[in-house]
């Protein structure tokens, strides 16, 4: 009987998406006869300590897994449940991702008062958003809208939407189904709109490189189409060294053609006043080629240099 220590933040979305995997893991491995048990372990992470100030002025890659990461390396924890989105370009030497279950919806979601669609909203209206991708997108769509940081959980968003004057907040919609609070989400955002983080509405479960047990169980868990998609999207965000700190979108999706997975990647980078917004689209079947061309489409069209006044 082999026990597997499951990492995760102590949120209630990262425990109840834990959860999830954990019982899908548990039945799995039932299934395929393979003794194992399940026990979670909760992690505080950097991004969960630090709520006064934006994603973007944290700074560093890999703000909500590093200390879990750690704890893998240190033996206390075999594997992880992240949100891809969460995930930076490259993981450290030693460590992999295993597994990507089938993926939740992708797009973004606005929960305002009264209903109100994002059209909807009145002049000047007040928006809140912890995502300089969301922020960008959204002045480039509607410019007269005042948007604000706020930071914090699904819950302690939603009450700010209620204390703080908010008109309206920007949130994935991914999140709030699984945490079955959809019936809060006023509308869903196109992506054509506010296209989505790179890896949004996946799951990533990272474990050891060499922990040949659990890559042996994580292969049957994996749901190879979303696997694809976020690949493309994740070669796209390497490419542009990109991170929660800087305004890049992508999402992927699957087709086919000829036999062979047709995936079609869309781009994004922005300003972060949203004036100035670069968006590119290619279909591939090759998913780190694709994502690595649409990069170096937009850098040809000037995105390093947005990124590196962001940066600086």
């Amino acid at each position: 009987m082999r026990k597997i220590v499951v990492g995760t933040r102590q949120s209630a979305l990262a425990l109840t998406q834990t959860g999830q995997v954990v019982e899908q893991l548990r039945e799995l491995s039932k299934q395929l006869g393979i003794e194992c048990e399940f026990e979670l372990k909760k992690i505080v992470t950097k991004g969960d300590r630090i709520l006064d100030v934006t994603l973007s002025k944290v700074g560093g890659k890999g703000l909500f897994v590093k200390e879990i990461e750690q704890a893998m390396f240190d033996g206390e924890i075999d594997i992880a449940v992240h949100s891809m989105k969460d995930m930076p370009a490259e993981l450290p030497e030693g460590l992999r991702i295993g597994a990507v279950p089938r993926r939740e919806d992708a797009r973004d979601c606005l929960i305002s008062r009264e209903s109100r669609g994002l059209d909807e909203l009145p002049q000047g209206a007040k928006v809140g958003t912890s995502s300089l991708r969301r922020s960008c997108q959204l002045q480039n769509y509607r410019p007269d809208l005042q948007i604000e940081s706020i930071r914090g959980n699904i819950d302690s968003r939603l009450k700010k939407l209620e204390t703080e004057g908010f008109d309206a907040i920007l949130l994935a919609a991914a999140g709030l189904h699984r945490i079955g609070w959809q019936d809060r989400i006023s509308v869903y955002i196109p992506a054509e709109i506010s296209l989505p983080a790179v890896g949004q509405g996946a799951l990533c479960i990272e474990c050891r490189s060499d922990d040949e047990f659990v890559l042996g169980l994580l292969k049957h868990y994996n749901h190879e189409p979303t696997a694809l998609a976020v690949a493309a999207e994740r070669s796209f965000l390497a490419r542009l060294n990109g991170g929660c700190q800087v305004p890049i979108g992508a999402f992927a999706s699957l087709g086919d053609e000829d036999g062979n997975p047709a995936i079609t990647l869309t781009g994004m980078v922005g300003s972060p006043d949203g004036k100035l917004l670069l968006k590119e689209t290619m279909t591939g079947t090759d998913p780190d080629k694709l994502g690595r061309h649409v990069a170096e489409a937009l850098i040809g069209q000037g995105a390093e240099d947005i990124l590196a006044t962001v940066r600086s």
